[in-house]
Formats: structure tokens, sequence, C-alpha cells
């Protein structure tokens, strides 16, 4: 195979952990790879150089500013309003969003399954993902918890999860909207997964906690999408109630790996992928400057 030329792009793009994480995966694929970090002010006026690449990762600010310009798109990617990985065919852009199977794949590489019983706190980019990631399972319970002044955004997310669902032919799920101090009265003692898609627990905010250790010790599992740090105060308190505990930062991992599945039809043994979510974890304080972000 020629050299590959990939890319990540965004703006402003100082640090990402990107080239890191993309690097080794194209080791592991044995794929020859040029990988370049772009900062793109303008996405316009960026296209001509995007066009050349093979392939390229998006990030923040410009992940639904590229659906204009793509000329095809995956249905999960259009449901999220949101693209993070473009496959490039003779300069034509092919957009997907690898979040959702991202979640699921760090889930695996943990060794959890997905339960019926889910709790989302928030409904941004991120919960958009997984929680339609959630809705492909042919059944389902979904609670989204908002906070105070987001109760419409999080009926949108809710009414399209509920439409996605019934285009699938599943009449057997239920979605519910909860407010945190609903969820920290919730009477139900057992309950599955809780995923933290909020930005509270990131640094450098490292002594927030998004619910009270009540409402932790209810589930059997704690995923938190925060990846700096790696070890959230979410996390900690979990592992100390004894609940399995899955970081952001194998999320990060496994939906560059599944980019990869979208650009060469690549796969990864879940062992590689634990490995590189250590050393990730480790190499984070180098990339950032000796700061964690």
């Amino acid at each position: 195979m020629k050299l590959q030329k990939a890319a990540v792009i965004g703006h402003p793009i100082g640090h990402t952990m990107s080239p890191f994480i993309q690097k080794r995966l194209f080791e592991l694929s044995h794929i020859p790879m040029e990988y370049s970090v772009i900062d793109v002010p303008d996405l316009e006026e960026a296209l001509p150089v995007l066009r050349k690449l093979d392939c390229f990762n998006i990030t923040i600010p410009h992940k639904s500013a590229i659906i204009p310009y793509l000329d095809n798109m995956s249905e999960q990617a259009a449901l999220c309003g949101s693209v993070n990985t473009v496959r490039v065919e003779e300069g034509r852009l092919w957009g997907s969003t690898t979040d959702g199977a991202g979640f699921a794949l760090a889930l695996a590489c943990e060794g959890v399954d997905l339960p019926e019983d889910v709790v989302i706190l928030g409904n941004g980019g991120a919960a958009k993902a997984i929680a339609f990631q959630i809705a492909q399972r042919p059944d389902f319970q979904l609670t989204i918890v908002h906070r105070q002044g987001s109760y419409e955004k999080a009926m949108a997310l809710a009414d399209r999860l509920a439409d996605y669902a019934r285009s699938r032919g599943d009449k057997s799920f239920w979605i519910q909207l909860m407010s945190y101090q609903e969820l920290e009265e919730d009477s139900r003692s057992s309950r599955g997964l809780l995923i933290n898609t909020t930005s509270l627990g990131m640094y450098p905010h490292t002594d927030a906690c998004p619910v009270s250790d009540a409402v932790i010790a209810r589930f059997s599992t704690v995923f938190d999408a925060v990846y700096n740090p790696a070890d959230t105060l979410l996390l900690q308190r979990a592992r100390r109630q004894g609940v399995k505990t899955v970081g952001g930062m194998g999320m990060l991992v496994c939906q560059a790996a599944y980019s990869h599945k979208l650009w060469y039809g690549s796969s990864f043994e879940l062992a590689d992928l634990r490995q590189l979510t250590a050393d990730a974890q480790a190499e984070l304080p180098r990339i950032f400057g000796g700061e964690k972000l």
C-alpha cells in the first residue's frame, strides 16, 4: 500500500492526542502513514488541501461545519449532526462519526456488556452519539438527565431517539427524562450503567463530581467520557464503592480504532487497544506540556 496521508483538523489545535494514538494504530495495522496536525481557522479555504488527503479526523469546531461540504455521510453522523472521521476517495469526502461505536468498543475492552438500563448525564454531542448507539440494540431503557434550563434540548433528543427506535421496528424500549434532583431522589436501588458526558470533573475542575455517592452506589458500572484526568473523581468514588469503572481515554482510543475500520477495514485485538489506552494515559502529561487539560 502506498504511503497514506492522514491528519487531524481543528482550531485551535495546539494540543491533541490524535497523532500519538493514530500513529500507533497505523503501526498495528502495518499501513504506511504520514499523519499531520492541521490548524484550520477557515474550513472552506482548507478544502483543497483536505481533498488531497487519504483520510482525516475532525475535532472542535468543525464537526458540524464540515457537513455541508461532504459528498456522503453515514446514518449515525446524520442522526448526531456530527462528523469526526472522513474518508477521501478521488477528492470526494465521506463523513462518519465513530464516537458511539468507540464507546461500545471501550466497554468491550473492559469486559462490560451494555445493559438494558442506562442513565446518561448530559445531552450534548457525546451524549447524542452514545444514545443513538444504545438505541441500536433491540430493547433498551434510557434515562437522560438534564440540568436546569436544558429540558427542551433533552426532550428533543428523546423524541429523535424514539423516532429512530420505532423506525427500526423496536417496540420494547422506553426513554425518560430526569433532572439531577430527581436522579438523587430516584427510589431504584439497583441500576445498570451510569454515563457521564458532561465536562464536570475535567481539568482544571478535577474536584467536581456530577452526582453524589448515593447515586453512584446504585449502579453496577460507571463510564466517564472525560479523559483528562484519566482518573476522575467520579471514577474514584465509584471504585471505592466496588462499582466497575471505564474511563474516557478508552473511548478516545477506540473511536480512533473504529475510524480505521471505516478507512481500511482494519480491526484490532482488544488487548492491543487496552495497552494503547494505558500508554496514552501515561503520554498525556507530556503531550500537554506537563499540564492536564
